[in-house]
């Protein structure tokens, strides 16, 4: 975990996972590139507000993601969360709570952190397939969020000093109706934006 929190304020994960997903024969438009600076600013702007339940408190980070990945993409929407990231980890009160910094990550809700990536991978690709099919990108979103999930309770599992149970208690299953609640959010106002932004040749 430490390791990776180290790539990540260097630079060297963001490389990683651009190399991941961008072809690197792709070049981004000027209104592409601006529609990342739009989005990661929205996640700078959501993700701050939070209301503590516990050790992980409820935020708005997995919404802005999720909207990033209806409008943006998998590759680009992926991009904008990691933006996001790094701006947090050097000190801009960007995190949950307006909080900042790599000892975010070393916190009880680093994992989710961290476990937003994949999840922004898994969820981006079966939306960025499958647009106009809302059954299956609410599963890629409910598969990705799984997969943050067991990141983020592995990490508070480890840093709280909780069991399993305790952590899943504590981290998990107060936030499922709410998480549900985001997914149905995006899945149906997302292609309506994304459309837009296609008409307007941002996407």
């Amino acid at each position: 975990m430490r390791n990776l929190v180290k790539e990540i304020i260097t630079g060297r994960w963001l490389k990683k996972m651009s190399n991941l997903t961008v072809n690197t024969k792709e070049k981004f438009s000027i209104q592409q590139i601006a529609a990342i600076g739009v989005m990661t600013a929205v996640i700078c702007v959501l993700a701050p507000f939070s209301l503590p339940i516990g050790p992980v408190p409820i935020s708005l980070t997995n919404l802005a993601i999720y909207f990033a990945l209806y409008m943006l993409g998998v590759k680009r929407g992926t991009i904008s969360y990691l933006v996001y990231l790094r701006i947090g980890l050097v000190g801009v009160p960007v995190f949950s709570g307006f909080t900042s910094g790599p000892g975010k990550l070393f916190g009880p809700p680093g994992g989710y952190l961290i476990g937003f990536i994949p999840m922004a991978i898994i969820a981006g690709m079966v939306i960025d397939r499958k647009i106009n099919n809302r059954l299956l990108c609410f599963i890629g979103m409910i598969i990705g969020t799984v997969v943050c999930y067991a990141f983020g309770t592995a990490c508070l599992a480890y840093e709280a000093h909780m069991d399993l149970l305790a952590a899943l208690m504590a981290g998990v299953i107060p936030f499922i109706p709410g998480d549900l609640i985001k997914m149905v959010l995006a899945m149906i106002l997302g292609p309506q934006i994304r459309n837009r932004l296609i008409h307007a040749n941002l996407f």
